[in-house]
This record gives C-alpha cells, structure tokens and sequence, in this order.
C-alpha cells in the first residue's frame, strides 16, 4: 500500500489536532487572581473598582492581590499555581468583567446583589 501527499498530510492534521487538545485540557484555569492598585488608576475605572471590590470576593478560586501603580489585569493560574494566561481589565465594564470569569469557568459562590 502506498500512501500519497494528501493521505500523508491528512494523519499529520489528525495527530496535531489530537496533540493540541491533549495540551489545551492541562492548560484548565483552577484559580485566578486580579492584580491592581487600591487607588490610583483604579479611581478612574470606577466599574472596574465596583467589580473587584463588590463582585471579585463572591467569586471561588479568585483573589485581589494589591500591587502599588499597577494596572488592572486578572492574571489566570493552572493546577500548578503557574500562569496560564494575563489580560487586561481596563477596558471592561463590571458586567464584561463578571463575563469574564464565567467564561473562563468560574464560578459564583454567593449571589451578587442587584443595584436598585
């Protein structure tokens, strides 16, 4: 049996597929964390302070970790404690914010409370 360019070609896609979803799944988020001031560019994104002062503590497996004159990002962690992955705050509002870390499988532990 000979095999040809295309059929060559075709198992080299199967195994890279395959090996790339084995890698993607060890690459799970367990915990996150949101980096930021306590204040200074923090008091110019005030739906960004609501979401990590209101919202982040409701959260399981995510923690506010103050550093001075930093910007606001939420910095994603795997089972190791390494991390995965860093993205900015900045330009979200609070709901982006929460959508975020739903979207990137965490999860709520308390109900957030509606603004009347």
């Amino acid at each position: 049996m000979t095999l040809t360019g295309t059929t060559v070609a075709f198992f080299a896609l199967i195994v890279l597929l395959t090996l790339s979803l084995g890698y993607s799944s060890t690459n799970e988020y367990t915990a996150a964390r949101v980096e930021s001031c306590r204040g200074c560019s923090l008091n110019r994104l005030p739906e960004v302070k609501k979401f990590i002062f209101e919202d982040l503590p409701l959260y399981e497996n995510v923690e506010f970790k103050p550093i001075p004159g930093a910007v606001p990002e939420l910095v994603l962690l795997n089972k190791n404690d390494e991390e995965v992955e860093r993205l900015q705050l900045s330009r979200l509002n609070r709901e982006e914010c929460n959508e975020l870390l739903v979207n990137k499988g965490f999860k709520i532990s308390r109900p957030i409370k509606d603004e009347i």
